[in-house]
Formats: C-alpha cells, structure tokens, sequence
C-alpha cells in the first residue's frame, strides 16, 4: 500500500493473479518490491472454473455487442477487476492501483504516481498502459518526462491503471454484468460522466510476450461474419459517442489551463507535491 500522507493509505495496489501462475506472482513480487511498492493480491477468477449460466454474464448483449462466443477466460478477467473495486469501496482508501501480473515498470514509476496523485481533479481512470497506438492529445504536464493525455479513439488493454471511488462505483454498480471484455468497458466511462487520461509516454509494458492466458485460442470464440450486422452499427455508436465526449472534455482541459495562466495569482499545483509513504505490509494476500 501506499499513502499519500504518513500514516494515511490513499492509493491501494491490488495485483490481479491464478493461483495456478505462481511464477508470475513471484516476478512481479521482485519488479515491484525493487521500487519499494506493496501489494495486495488478489486472486483472480479462473475461467476453468466458472458453471455457466452466470449472473455475472450477459451472454446475448456479449454476442450482440461483441459478435464472439464467450471466453471463459475472458469473463474470469472481467470477474476479477470488478473484485478490485469491490475492494476498494470496501476500504478506507481513496484510490487504487490495478495491476495485471505480466507487466514490466520504468525507472520513475513512483515519481509519477505521486505527481498523479498530486492531480486527482483531473482524472477518474487514469490509465497506465495499452496494446494500442492510437494518437493521445496531451492537455497537462506530469512530470520532466510524463504528460496527461486524452485519447480520442478506442483503447485496449488493462494491465494497469488507477481508478478512484467514483469510478470503482461505476465498476460495481454499472458495468455488472459483463457486456463486453473488461478492456473494451473499461473504454466506456464517458457514458458515465466519468473523466479518463493517459500517462504519455506510456509508462507500463503489458506486452512482454507472454503466452495469453485468455486469448490462446481465440478463433474458437469468433462467430460467423453475419455478427456484424450487430456489432458494426454498435462499434460507429460508440465511436461516435466517444470522439464528441472526450474532445469536449480534451477542449475543457486545455480552456482551465490557458485560464490558470492567464490569471494572475492562479495557484499550480505542482507535479510531486504530494510525498508517498510505502506503508509496510503484507504483500501476498489471498481472497
């Protein structure tokens, strides 16, 4: 855990892991442990496991939605990120740092998750890596080497990102049950009012090249071509309803920065004012 205050645990870091990749769990102990950040562990829902019909599974909006067969895999990742935030409303802490367990971290990760913290009004989600390239507007700086960005097109992958309790809300309460894969949801927050960015560059790896533990064998989940007569007028939608939300948040950005300079008197709130504590804890804890 780490606090923002001494004594006070404002950012929890939940690590997403099966049991059964023990390996896994050992490497991010080392990765993690070597930058003085605590975790606590949370197992995650194995797919292998599950007897559907589930609660938790909407299997005609998935289909609809996303024109693929279930993945067992797939809903057990859902599962488990949705466990974190149930964890985090469960706690006393205001933020939470979600990780997955095959990520590599750069040199000044701490330094910016406190110049993140120091800048909580400007974000919900903030997330912290993507398998995609799509272009990211950058709107505020973070640190020397880091911005925060808006990214105008879909992003995948949730290997690491922060969320606040407003957004763990919207987690438990909204996006329950499973409609899509979790990062395509996660993607989604703007119908919720919610403001999400990007640390750009990129700070977190989620693409080592690992063997997949949910999509090793995708083709068997795809449907015949006939899904899109679903899927497509689904994914322009929310195409469309994505670049008019987060360009009418990206515009709302960079007004209140160009208003904070021209302001005389303005206080700024500078990158790193807020001084993290890793608070000593157990690091491997089971569900």
């Amino acid at each position: 855990m780490i606090g923002a205050k001494p004594g006070e645990a404002s950012l929890k870091i939940f690590l997403i892991n099966l049991d059964r990749a023990t390996d896994r769990l050992v490497a991010m102990q080392q990765k993690l442990g070597s930058i003085g950040l605590y975790f606590e562990r949370v197992a995650a829902v194995d797919g292998r496991a599950i007897e559907f019909p589930i609660q938790g599974f909407d299997e005609f909006a998935f289909r609809f939605k996303h024109g693929r067969r279930r993945n067992p895999a797939e809903v057990g990742c859902y599962l488990s990120h949705i466990e974190c935030a149930r964890r985090l409303l469960a706690s006393n802490s205001k933020f939470a740092l979600i990780l997955e367990d095959d990520l590599e971290f750069p040199d000044d990760f701490v330094e910016l998750l406190d110049a993140a913290l120091a800048q909580t009004e400007k974000w919900d989600i903030l997330r912290l890596s993507t398998v995609s390239d799509g272009r990211k507007f950058r709107f505020s700086r973070l640190t020397e080497g880091r911005d925060l960005a808006v990214a105008l097109t879909r992003e995948k992958g949730s290997g690491a990102y922060i969320i606040n309790r407003r957004a763990a809300d919207w987690f438990v309460d909204r996006l329950m049950p499973m409609q899509l894969p979790f990062d395509l949801a996660l993607d989604l927050e703007f119908f919720a009012q919610l403001k999400s960015a990007f640390v750009v560059p990129i700070p977190v790896n989620q693409q080592l090249g690992l063997p997949s533990q949910i999509q090793g064998r995708r083709r068997t989940y795809h449907r015949s071509r006939g899904h899109y007569l679903t899927v497509m007028p689904y994914r322009i939608f929310i195409e469309t309803m994505r670049l008019s939300a987060r360009l009418a948040r990206l515009l709302g950005h960079l007004t209140s920065a160009r208003m904070e300079v021209a302001l005389p008197g303005t206080e700024k709130v500078e990158a790193g004012g807020v001084s993290l504590v890793n608070n000593p804890a157990k690091q491997v804890s089971e569900m």
